[in-house]
């Protein structure tokens, strides 16, 4: 008996451990860089828009900004020119090939007020069109995240369809292990392209609105400044040309 006992538990340890033989091993998971192999061509190109995105939002956060765009200094000194009537001065000193966003915008309207008959008087507007040409510029230097943020979901979607199109291709075409593999394949590529391309527009369009706003935010905020300098402007006696004035007169 004790000899039939001991037998019995030494096939139940034989089979406890021929039992966890015979279990399959755990899948490793997938690690992040398999991501983005799965994506294959068009999930590099989205990589590397990723990345060119992120180093216009660096450029503009230190480009656009009021302390650079209309220097607390420069407008001052700009200021206090304009009370002493030098405005030639001011506009060698916004000519400038490194002169902010504000003077440049004083040195093309004093430009035109300077050669102009009516002198002064036009400041106003010519301030009101050198602004609407140097925002433009200011614009400019945002569109392309816009045009990211467009692009990113459209590369995305392409991703998408072309994994999409192979994946019904491979169920057409094959049979067993080999078709759940390629199935899987394609189904990934169209999934992680799809979240590539999302990855790319959602902070890109986030961006733009918000350098936008900043954008128009110191623009308006720069204008009042301006309107300083036009009063100014006006209360001096050269601000009209002897011909015009007395003409007025």
């Amino acid at each position: 008996m004790a000899v039939g006992s001991m037998l019995f538990q030494l096939a139940q340890v034989a089979g406890q451990t021929a039992g966890q033989a015979a279990a399959p091993a755990p899948v490793a998971g997938k690690s992040l860089w398999d991501y983005v192999l799965d994506g294959g061509f068009l999930g590099f190109v989205l990589i590397g828009l990723s990345v060119f995105a992120l180093t216009l939002m660096i450029r503009n956060v230190l480009a656009i900004r009021e302390q650079r765009l209309a220097p607390g200094e420069v407008l001052d000194a700009i200021e206090e020119k304009f009370r002493e009537g030098k405005f030639r001065d001011v506009e060698k000193m916004c000519k400038a090939d490194d002169a902010p966003y504000a003077a440049k915008i004083v040195g093309k309207a004093l430009s035109r007020c300077l050669n102009s008959p009516y002198g002064m008087m036009e400041f106003r507007t010519a301030v009101e069109d050198a602004a609407a040409d140097e925002t433009d510029r200011l614009h400019r230097m945002n569109d392309w995240i816009g045009i990211l943020a467009a692009i990113g979901p459209m590369l995305g979607l392409l991703g998408t369809v072309i994994g999409m199109i192979g994946a019904f291709s491979t169920i057409g075409s094959m049979t067993g292990a080999q078709r759940s593999n390629q199935l899987a394949t394609f189904m990934s590529m169209a999934l992680v392209n799809t979240a590539q391309g999302l990855v790319v527009a959602i902070p890109c369009t986030v961006a733009f609105a918000i350098f936008r706003r900043k954008i128009d935010a110191i623009v308006s905020k720069i204008g009042s400044r301006l309107e300083r300098l036009n009063t100014i402007a006006q209360a001096k006696p050269g601000s009209m040309p002897a011909k015009k004035a007395a003409e007025v007169a």
